[in-house]
């Protein structure tokens, strides 16, 4: 195997490992994407209130984060949709800020820290995941060249 540091190197290293990895991350952007869809009432409650457009916003999300569950199971848009979950991910961080130390009540989520606190502390696991599944990044294993 090379050395070579190139995104198409890093994507034959760890197939199988990669492949499942899309594909719960898929489902659990899909999940995620149909929640905005089907209860934009619940998700407006944890929205802070300088978001401009929440309802708009919302519904935006919620579509993006189905285009990009999908693309990330194809072949030539898998790089991008790891990166655009990844910033996705990084910018709803604080909504999940708000929905914990609001202690905010949305319908099938636990209003206790054993929910907020891992919830909290895996969003950059998250965003790690979207980018490694997606074979944007290879770390922690990315060998020295």
């Amino acid at each position: 195997m090379s050395n070579s540091s190139s995104p198409a190197s890093w994507n034959e290293r760890f197939p199988m490992a990669r492949m499942v990895m899309r594909g719960v991350l898929a489902v659990l952007f899909a999940g995620a994407g149909l929640a905005h869809l089907i209860a934009p009432h619940e998700l407006l409650k944890i929205t802070p209130d300088w978001v401009p457009f929440a309802p708009a916003v919302i519904l935006v999300t919620g579509l993006g984060e189905l285009a990009c569950a999908a693309a990330l199971l194809t072949q030539s848009l898998r790089y991008w949709a790891g990166i655009a979950l990844t910033i996705y991910s990084l910018c709803v961080w604080p909504v999940n800020f708000k929905h914990a130390v609001e202690g905010i009540q949305i319908a099938h989520v636990p209003p206790t820290w054993l929910y907020h606190a891992p919830r909290l502390a895996m969003r950059p696991v998250i965003m790690w995941w979207s980018l490694f599944s997606a074979g944007v990044v290879d770390w922690p294993w990315r060998r020295s060249t």
